[in-house]
């Protein structure tokens, strides 16, 4: 590849075997290595085959370049690529790209067909089947398929592309995506099996804590249309109609929660005519996402056989996935496999601490559970395609052969953007721990957990999408997930807990449900998630699709705190003072969340949720409320004006600083003290700037106070943790935040992995000292803490007003307790600009600093002596004493 010529060029869409784009896909390239930007560029483009040119563009936009040609038409084929300009002179022609535009929603002539069912529960995965003749001299052929449930298709046998459980988790009541794939090995002259293997998936199956099902229908569909084009240029089309069957087949049960059930030994069921269009479906889309896939193999770390003739398979690591068997045993021997994170004192698996408990009612029992019941047929395997579970360890009923089990690690296939090492070999596990966490919890969506109940909860993705934004490239991933908010969001502007919202609140009356709905922390996560993909892509268009959401959303918390007061203050005056009109405290909120728990007197933890709900529930949490309120009206300040709209801009401005001047007001007294006094309410207001510049430095110190009171302990929980240390060492106290992050004994992060984790758990006390688990082990949020080992303990951050990483800082915190800090540090960042790489090393007094610029950027490297040097594209390497 030419240093002088652009590289990875991409499109805005997902796809599997290739990228699949919708109309006006959105193209952006990386500029030459050396070079610091562009003003122009050109581009060349063949769209089937016809070649076109768009010259002498004037733009030093590279991001996200809007489609320059009249929209696409169904499965056009696309490549393009791109030669850029800077100062009069040009550069090279970038490589080639190519993509596809899917099948549009006006071209589908494919019918919707549903299998014959014969009802009860467990509901198997059903067989629809058809076939089509073909011609020999077969040049391309294209299949396009979707399903109301989860799907695989099937030519002549064979499994088609490498996606899993498709058609993915949207709010299939507004979306759904389709698939394409190539099949033209796959065909054959003559006649031409087509299969669709279908089961209840996200849209019909168990969601959530309860297992609720039938969320978005009580049928499941179908829908496939096949494109066959000759070396003539003829074609056959081939689609799902009344011509189909729908049959039995081996996968006699099928959940995705709850698990799968093979039976081998099967007889195929008796074919009956499908049901044709018993269903209706919003129109058909695609996934700006990548797929899901089976992304990893883990062999056992270890099988051990325990008393009753079982096997506990330990594979040494908690992830999302399922198992493939290949030693089934004899014709008719039953294998159960359950999955769980935990074994209990005895060895054994238990999944007591995923029981599902509502207050006064007895436990809903926990299990991902699969079967299979072998024929004995040489080569079988067992591998269940339509469920997922989380997990660490398998007990099998029977003895194996641990050469014949695998763990396959299953989730979104994003593409990983950062590295982390530095000399601390525990800071090093922690970031791989965290980062296990957020993969086993993006299997198509973000979710909270990959167990318990696995929704795409708000909250912890605002919480961590910083974090993972510097991992992996999300952009995608996020988009997606960001449509199902919007289709979920409730007609008075509130933002639902979790999307896709299985409740369906916005058409349902689920009046608990809608009475815990709208709550600060949580429903922002449609104004800062968005904001997150702009800063870090400099994706404008993730602004744009979501400011219509953002402003109602914005609107109704400003009406909320205008109309409704919490029940102290109008005790303490019959009429609102006047900052209370953008205080936020009279409807519900989650509040700080998941703080460390007190303990009793014998020693056991305290919930408070579960203890008192009720005074839990109203509980005044307005400084939540009100801050966030604040950050959510700043930040909609700032999309407005990068979308262009100066008024909006300049009135949620204003607006912002008097819900800022209201939470001093209320919350913040003239020495610097929040009114709460807990860890989270000091860091929540020095991380949203909500305390004035002469008060930060001292509450920064009330701060360290209660840390230190804790005996070097955090005490934040859900929604302020990820700020905790970046707060500590911004604000001049890097030994506080280096102290906190290697405390052992719990709360705290080494302390999880002392005890076994291997991603982070839920609860700060997730597993006791005797072994007991409480609570989820694979919850990411609290994993957000290693974004600091990237931006702080690397140094590697964004420069405050850039967007897309055109400007960027290395400023390394060192822990000055010398006989505790790190040494060393090196990480990558794979930006939107290209590689961004720092190396650092302290020796004999002095620290090193090498920084790799990619082009496209600007770099300010500053050292702790207060020296700053600025560099554009190329190597970086300086060193400098340490004062």
């Amino acid at each position: 590849m030419s240093e002088h010529a652009p590289y990875d060029l991409r499109i805005a869409a997902g796809g599997d075997q290739f990228p699949v784009a919708e109309e006006r896909p959105a193209l952006s390239w990386k500029l030459p290595r050396t070079w610091r930007g562009q003003d122009g560029y050109d581009l060349q483009l063949r769209v089937d085959g016809v070649e076109q040119s768009v010259e002498n563009v004037v733009s030093a936009r590279h991001l996200f370049v809007e489609w320059p040609l009249p929209p696409l038409r169904s499965r056009q084929s696309v490549s393009w690529r791109v030669r850029t300009r800077l100062g009069g002179r040009s550069s090279d022609w970038s490589p080639w790209h190519a993509f596809e535009s899917g099948l549009l929603e006006p071209d589908w002539s494919a019918r919707w067909i549903s299998p014959q069912e014969d009802g009860g529960y467990p509901r198997p995965a059903y067989v629809l089947a058809g076939g089509v003749d073909l011609r020999g001299d077969i040049a391309q052929a294209r299949l396009y398929a979707t399903a109301l449930g989860v799907y695989e298709a099937f030519v002549n046998g064979t499994r088609v592309g490498t996606a899993e459980l498709a058609p993915g988790s949207t709010s299939y009541g507004d979306t759904l995506y389709a698939q394409a794939a190539d099949v033209t090995a796959l065909l054959r002259g003559g006649g031409n099996d087509l299969e669709i293997l279908l089961s209840d998936g996200w849209y019909r199956g168990g969601v959530g804590t309860w297992r609720k099902r039938d969320s978005w229908g009580t049928t499941t569909a179908a829908r496939l249309q096949l494109h066959v084009r000759y070396a003539d240029g003829t074609e056959t089309v081939a689609v799902t109609g009344a011509d189909w069957t729908s049959r039995r087949g081996t996968v006699v049960a099928a959940d995705l929660m709850n698990g799968q059930t093979t039976d081998f030994t099967a007889l195929p069921g008796a074919a009956r005519p499908v049901r044709v269009d018993a269903v209706t479906a919003p129109p058909i889309s695609w996934s700006p996402a990548p797929p899901v896939r089976r992304v990893e193999r883990i062999a056992p770390r270890s099988v051990t056989r325990h008393g009753d003739g079982a096997c506990i398979v330990d594979f040494g690591q908690n992830a999302s996935g399922w198992i493939a068997l290949a030693d089934l045993g004899p014709a008719g021997t039953r294998t159960v496999i359950d999955h769980g994170e935990h074994l209990d004192p005895a060895g054994d698996l238990t999944t007591a601490h995923l029981d599902s408990r509502r207050p006064g009612e007895p436990a809903i029992p926990f299990v991902q559970r699969d079967e299979v019941v072998s024929s004995g047929r040489p080569g079988e395997v067992f591998e269940p395609r339509h469920t997922v579970h989380g997990f660490r360890y398998a007990r099998l009923s029977r003895a194996v052969d641990p050469a014949g089990i695998v763990m396959r690690v299953v989730h979104t296939d994003l593409r990983p953007t950062a590295t982390f090492a530095c000399s601390d070999d525990d800071l090093n596990r922690l970031h791989e721990v965290a980062r296990w966490s957020f993969r086993g919890n993006a299997v198509d969506i973000p979710t909270d957990c990959p167990t318990r109940e696995r929704l795409g909860w708000t909250g912890d993705y605002q919480i961590f999408a910083p974090t993972a934004a510097r991992l992996y490239d999300v952009d995608g991933f996020s988009r997606k997930w960001l449509r199902s908010v919007r289709d979920d969001q409730l007609d008075d502007g509130r933002v639902v807990n979790s999307s896709p919202d299985a409740n369906r609140l916005k058409v349902r009356d689920e009046p608990m449900v809608n009475g815990i709905t709208g709550s600060a922390g949580w429903g922002d996560a449609i104004v800062l998630v968005p904001w997150e993909l702009y800063t870090t892509y400099g994706d404008t268009a993730a602004l744009a699709e979501n400011w219509p959401a953002m402003r109602r959303w914005v609107e109704w918390a400003l009406a909320t705190a205008r109309d409704a007061r919490h029940p102290s203050r109008v005790e303490r005056s019959a009429e609102p003072l006047a900052h209370e009109e953008f205080v936020w405290d009279g409807s519900f909120h989650w509040g700080e969340w998941l703080e460390p728990k007190e303990r009793a007197a014998d020693g056991s933890l305290v919930d408070p949720v579960m203890s008192d709900p009720m005074a839990w529930y109203l509980a005044d949490k307005g400084e939540v409320g009100t801050a966030y309120l604040f950050r959510s009206v700043r930040t909609l300040a700032d999309v407005a004006g990068v979308l262009g709209h100066a008024g909006d801009a300049a009135r949620y401005r204003e607006t912002a600083e008097r819900v800022r001047r209201a939470w001093q007001t209320e919350f913040l007294d003239l020495e610097g003290r929040t009114k709460t006094g807990t860890q989270a309410s000091y860091v929540r207001a020095l991380a949203f700037e909500l305390v004035p510049e002469d008060l930060r430095e001292r509450a920064a110190r009330h701060l360290v106070g209660l840390i230190d009171a804790a005996g070097g302990h955090l005490g934040t929980g859900f929604l302020s943790t990820a700020d905790l240390l970046p707060v500590l060492a911004d604000s001049g106290h890097p030994d506080v935040a280096y102290r906190v992050l290697y405390q052992r004994s719990s709360p705290s992060w080494l302390g999880m992995l002392d005890r076994g984790a291997t991603t982070i758990w839920e609860d700060w006390d997730g597993v006791a000292e005797d072994g007991t688990a409480t609570a989820s082990l694979n919850h990411y949020s609290k994993g957000a803490v290693i974004r600091f080992l990237h931006t702080h303990t690397l140094g590697l951050r964004q420069a405050p007003g850039s967007a897309g990483w055109e400007s960027f800082v290395v400023a390394p915190v060192l822990d000055p307790v010398l006989d505790r800090a790190i040494t060393w540090a090196t990480g990558t960042f794979d930006g939107p600009q290209g590689r961004i790489a720092v190396d650092w090393r302290v020796e004999d007094g002095h620290l090193s600093i090498a920084v790799d610029v990619p082009g496209g950027s600007e770099a300010r490297i500053r050292f702790p002596d207060g020296s700053t040097f600025h560099t554009g594209p190329g190597r970086f390497t300086q060193r400098r004493p340490i004062n």
